[in-house]
């Protein structure tokens, strides 16, 4: 695990386990949660691991273990101790950071591998969205004991789900069958379905600051963009990555910046607004890289 402030990279080794995704708090600058599996998450267990950072580095404030591999995390937005990760066992776990135990409850609905779970962020609803394996997506109200809905038209397993960070009850979602999906909670059914790559996309992310953007990461080794207005076409398209894609996002900072990472050992930061979007390659990883966050405290926090 690593963090890259200012240029300088910190890193902290845990032995056995391997990061499949981190997300900085949105409450408290420096704090990281990271879910972590055992032998690449095809067998073993998971690990929570809430860590600081300082001028020294990355410090571990506390660890929670689950009885299998962890493959996402997402925090609460109305709790700084709050989050949620999902597993390869089929469950959602709610964690609290201010306990030394937990899970204080956990979610078990989905019949395969859970890859994603995402925390809503517009004001007004807590809903938590998960996307799994067995090809549905389902949303949860975290006081509530069940899933509140069920969203079904996925034909292979389903790697990402993410909320608009501008439209309330909007998500998109991401998958094997080679296409992007936005959804709507109200209708409970499917907005747009973009045929994004062919091949399997293992990523996807909203645009900060425009509310029609999306951004795909894909088995191609690519990185699309997509106007949710017109979709018959990519708006851009970033090649470099020489493995698969794993995990994108957009820069809380601006507009047309992202981050990617990739099986290629690499996180890569691009600007597609440039004739030369490519800022800068990051190769201190000597894994896949899995997961990536961009801090919303600051700029150069990735």
């Amino acid at each position: 695990m690593s963090a890259t402030p200012g240029g300088g990279v910190r890193t902290l080794r845990v032995p056995g386990r391997h990061g499949y995704a981190a997300e900085f708090s949105p409450y408290l600058p420096g704090r990281l949660a990271c879910a972590a599996s055992q032998h690449y998450g095809i067998a073993g267990s998971g690990t929570l691991l809430i860590l600081d950072q300082n001028e020294s580095g990355l410090r571990l404030f506390r660890s929670f273990d689950w009885n299998d591999g962890l493959f996402d995390v997402t925090w609460s937005e109305n709790n700084e101790h709050v989050l949620v990760t999902c597993s390869g066992d089929g469950s959602l776990q709610l964690w609290d950071t201010a306990r030394a135990t937990g899970p204080l409850q956990v979610f078990k609905e989905h019949t395969q591998e859970v890859y994603s779970v995402d925390w809503s962020q517009t004001r007004g609803e807590q809903l938590v969205v998960s996307g799994s394996w067995d090809q549905t997506v389902r949303l949860w109200d975290p006081t509530v004991g069940k899933s509140l809905c069920t969203f079904r038209g996925h034909e292979n397993v389903i790697y990402s789900t993410i909320w608009s960070p501008h439209i309330p009850g909007c998500f998109a979602s991401s998958s094997g069958d080679q296409t992007l999906r936005i959804w709507d909670v109200k209708t409970a059914g499917v907005r747009i379905v973009v045929p994004a790559h062919q091949a399997e996309i293992l990523s996807c992310d909203w645009c900060k600051y425009n509310e029609n953007l999306v951004v795909t990461g894909a088995v191609d080794c690519s990185l699309r963009g997509w106007d949710l207005r017109n979709v018959r076409q990519p708006v851009f398209e970033l090649l470099g990555h020489t493995y698969a894609i794993r995990r994108v996002k957009f820069s809380p900072f601006h507009a047309s910046v992202l981050a990617s990472c990739s099986y290629d050992f690499t996180v890569r930061f691009w600007n597609f607004s440039k004739p030369d979007p490519l800022l800068e390659t990051v190769e201190h990883h000597t894994e896949f890289t899995c997961g990536l966050d961009l801090s919303l405290q600051s700029p150069t926090q990735g």
